[in-house]
């Protein structure tokens, strides 16, 4: 979206972007769980990669970018089949998060939407509902994080303006 500039100088023209996308984290080896969490299973046989991409989808995030890095295959079989819904692979996930942040950034970054809303693969019991109440009227500005019962969690939204910084941030 480069040339385009807002009355707020976001550099991003507010009559084109609008809503959120969905960003599921699911690249990692899951050194200390034993085996790649993009892997894992609910104990009602619910790939856990699955139950993240149908809250963001019921949560009212589209697209839905599905990091995967080790195990990309076996994990992207599990990813639901939908046309909302990307698999993105992250080349140098074996450095950690932060590269499957700056590429599903960086994939977002090929939408119009406002804001994404991230969420590691390990939150399998995440409800729809609360991503539909952390995604509802985030802008290009948007920060913000879910709390619990006063502690941090997730989700957390990140609005486009804060893209490239946190893609700068976060390399590694």
């Amino acid at each position: 979206m480069s040339g385009c500039r807002g009355d707020d100088g976001s550099g991003e023209d507010p009559g084109r972007t609008s809503g959120a996308c969905g960003i599921v984290l699911a690249a990692g080896s899951g050194t200390r769980y034993g085996t790649p969490k993009a892997l894992a299973v609910g104990s009602d046989g619910t790939p856990w990669v699955r139950s993240a991409v149908d809250a963001l989808l019921a949560g009212g995030c589209a697209p839905v970018f599905v990091a995967l890095g080790a195990e990309r295959e076996a994990a992207a079989a599990l990813v639901p089949v939908d046309e909302r819904v990307v698999i993105v692979a992250v080349p140098e996930w074996a450095r950690g998060i932060s590269a499957s942040v700056r590429t599903a950034l960086a994939a977002a970054g090929e939408t119009v939407r406002a804001a994404a809303v991230i969420v590691p693969v390990d939150t399998p019991d995440l409800p729809a509902a609360v991503v539909a109440r952390m995604a509802e009227g985030a802008d290009v500005s948007a920060l913000r994080r879910a709390v619990y019962d006063g502690s941090p969690g997730h989700p957390v939204v990140i609005g486009r303006r804060h893209w490239p910084a946190v893609i700068a941030g976060v390399a590694g």
